[in-house]
């Protein structure tokens, strides 16, 4: 069964390309017609790539894998945040470092500072530290948090990207082709679909297109949480009882032994 349907991708407006004159000839197979002088994009193909894309998703999170989420234009960042949050994947919609993947150490680094600023708080030393410098620190501490709070949590690299306007975020695509991990995309008609994996032909620009396309993927990655926790609830309660089974294996056998012990000095006796 499909994820969406046509009618629901249409109220959203995800229909909507650029500019005829602006388009890229690479996204002419998912280009339907031309009116007004704008692309209109073929639904139908739009949803065959959800689908697509949202099972593929679904599955990497169902193996415990991190897919980073990548907006930063106005209209999508809040979207995105929420979103991502709501199913525990990191984001990034403050701005694109550069070398955020190819040079994720030095990443690491700098959110490791974050939590060194909050120990210093914790054990007041801090307090003890002149005004001017607290103020510097309290000053790199949230601009720590603005820009890579939301993957604080991130301890490797992630298994996937997903974009949002794939040319504003062409430095992370860039980034993560050089690495080949695979990247998820909401790709407009302006742009180019070569260097994505999993193409999600649609309108990159309208809120409500951007927000119909991220909650479809975000409900089949919690699909993927909730099957990972039901397996693992599962596993967990078989071996549950296969503890229960080889406890009560060896208390039979404990018994059995004394039955014996009592038999072999009965005998003696007589």
């Amino acid at each position: 069964m499909s994820r969406t349907n046509f009618q629901e991708l249409l109220d959203a407006g995800v229909h909507f390309g650029h500019l005829a004159r602006k388009w890229n000839p690479k996204m002419a197979p998912y280009i339907f017609d031309q009116k007004n002088g704008i692309h209109v994009i073929d639904l139908h193909k739009t949803i065959g790539k959800i689908d697509e894309a949202a099972e593929e998703m679904k599955q990497l999170a169902k193996s415990g894998r991190k897919i980073l989420f990548v907006a930063t234009k106005k209209q999508a960042k809040d979207i995105v945040k929420e979103k991502a949050s709501a199913v525990n994947m990191p984001s990034i919609t403050e701005r694109w470092a550069g070398g955020m993947l190819t040079n994720f150490p030095t990443v690491r680094k700098a959110i490791k500072k974050m939590s060194v600023i909050d120990k210093m708080k914790e054990d007041g030393t801090f307090d003890k530290l002149a005004k001017r410098e607290r103020l510097q620190v309290d000053r790199q501490r949230a601009k720590l948090e603005k820009n890579l709070g939301s993957i604080r949590d991130m301890s490797r690299l992630p298994s996937a990207l997903f974009i949002v306007d794939v040319q504003k975020e062409a430095n992370a695509v860039k980034e993560a082709n050089r690495l080949n991990i695979p990247v998820f995309a909401m790709v407009d008609t302006c742009c180019d679909p070569s260097s994505i994996d999993y193409v999600i032909p649609a309108n990159d620009d309208a809120a409500n297109s951007i927000e119909c396309i991220v909650s479809i993927l975000c409900k089949a990655i919690q699909e993927g949480l909730d099957e990972r926790k039901l397996e693992k609830d599962k596993n967990a309660e078989a071996e549950e009882v296969s503890e229960e089974a080889k406890g009560g294996r060896k208390l039979r056998a404990r018994k059995g032994g004394k039955s014996a012990e009592a038999a072999a000095e009965e005998q003696k006796s007589e």
